[in-house]
């Protein structure tokens, strides 16, 4: 039996990247997935890649909170139930110091990943509390972490948002807490996607394209490792586990990739492929 047999979920950004990659890993465990984008054709390309019958494309900006309501809505109504949501959707500002960027610049990330993982919590509940049960994964990112020298300069926009969601998540995780509805957090560490704006930099960006390259050959890893991750947070293994925090980057795995990097250097081992 699969992890995820017969449990509906809603991945949020599930056409590119991380949230393809989860997208793909629940199906692969036996769930009907609902796959969202803001535009429509994003989202059927996704699921057309999957070739599995059970996915779902729905356009959905979930800066909107009809929008994220209609897809909840709809997803119950198509499969008579919704048991996971991830909230993914996520966009980072350009790499700029503050006052060189527009206000719209900084604004889109908390519209996106802070409102957008609001608007999915806010629109879910409801439903969750009263079957009884329900599991959300909302997404931490750089910003999220406890130490100094996480360090966010020219994307303080992106980094506000995911501070805010570490709260938000841990916040809401005591407001429902012996609910029946585990509300967790994912963190899935460095992955070359194109929310790292490295396919339009700027010129702060160019000046650290060095520093910045060798920090992704170190650190970068397949989207895979993270999905492994929302895989188990949205299987039993998470039951009762509200508040729970898993990392694909944890203390242990970045020491392993920062001590493993002048071998794969040497064997040019360094996986390169952008997701």
């Amino acid at each position: 039996m699969t992890r995820l047999e017969h449990k509906v979920a809603i991945v949020t950004g599930g056409s590119r990247g991380i949230g393809k990659a989860i997208a793909k890993a629940f199906l692969d465990e036996g769930a009907s997935v609902v796959v969202t984008s803001r535009r429509q054709t994003a989202a059927d390309a996704a699921v057309a890649s999957f070739q599995h019958s059970n996915a779902v494309a729905m356009a959905c900006d979930v800066s909107e909170y009809a929008a994220v309501e209609r897809v909840v809505l709809e997803t119950i109504e198509r499969f008579g139930r919704l048991d996971v949501l991830v909230n993914n959707a996520g966009v980072a500002e350009a790499y700029q110091r503050i006052i060189d960027a527009p206000l719209e610049a900084w604004y889109e990330p908390i519209d996106v990943n802070l409102k957008g993982t609001y608007h999915g919590c806010r629109a879910v509940l409801p439903h969750f509390l009263r079957q009884g049960k329900g599991k959300i994964i909302n997404m931490a990112g750089a910003g999220s972490g406890d130490s100094k020298s996480d360090n966010t300069a020219c994307i303080s926009g992106y980094a506000a948002s995911k501070a805010a969601i570490k709260r938000l998540t841990f916040s809401l995780s005591q407001e429902y807490k012996n609910s029946g509805v585990e509300i967790m957090l994912l963190n899935p560490g460095l992955v070359r996607t194109e929310i790292l704006g490295l396919h339009k930099p700027t010129d702060e960006l160019r000046q650290r394209a060095d520093a910045f390259e060798i920090i992704r050959d170190i650190f970068a890893q397949p989207p895979s490792v993270a999905a492994e991750l929302a895989v188990k947070m949205a299987s039993d293994w998470s039951n009762g586990k509200s508040g729970v925090y898993l990392s694909a980057l944890s203390k242990w795995r970045a020491q392993q990739l920062l001590w493993s990097y002048p071998i794969r250097r040497w064997l040019r081992k360094i996986d390169k492929t952008e997701y």
